[in-house]
């Protein structure tokens, strides 16, 4: 029997309707949060499809499927291709082992429904 993947774009959609009721509860909350992620991933020294690829390997080793999401569909945006985005998840789990490479199946999923290529 196949399984089905993870739904991707369904954690993209909870994490950016989580942000919407955290705005609604704390107007200032959400807009500073995004904010904050707009301002460390802006281009500098790195480029935006960089800081996205380590946002991805940051995901994975922190067991955060929304995060996986995010900032997979924000890499695929900035011209991330699914080698990239993958090695990126690879140098994740040799930093964060076993548990971390499980999340990969994440980083899979996500590349496919979002369209990497």
């Amino acid at each position: 029997m196949e399984k089905l993947a993870a739904d991707m774009n369904y954690s993209y959609d909870q994490f950016m309707d989580l942000m919407k009721k955290a705005g609604e509860i704390n107007p200032g909350y959400a807009k500073a949060l995004m904010e904050f992620v707009k301002q460390a991933e802006k281009p500098g020294a790195l480029s935006t499809k960089t800081k996205e690829l380590i946002s991805i390997a940051l995901g994975v080793t922190a067991h955060c499927v929304f995060c996986i999401a995010f900032h997979t569909k924000n890499a695929i945006a900035e011209g991330a291709t699914k080698q990239e985005i993958m090695e990126a998840g690879l140098v994740a789990g040799l930093m964060g082992g076993g548990p971390a490479v499980a999340y990969l199946r994440y980083v899979i999923d996500a590349c496919d429904q979002f369209g990497a290529k």
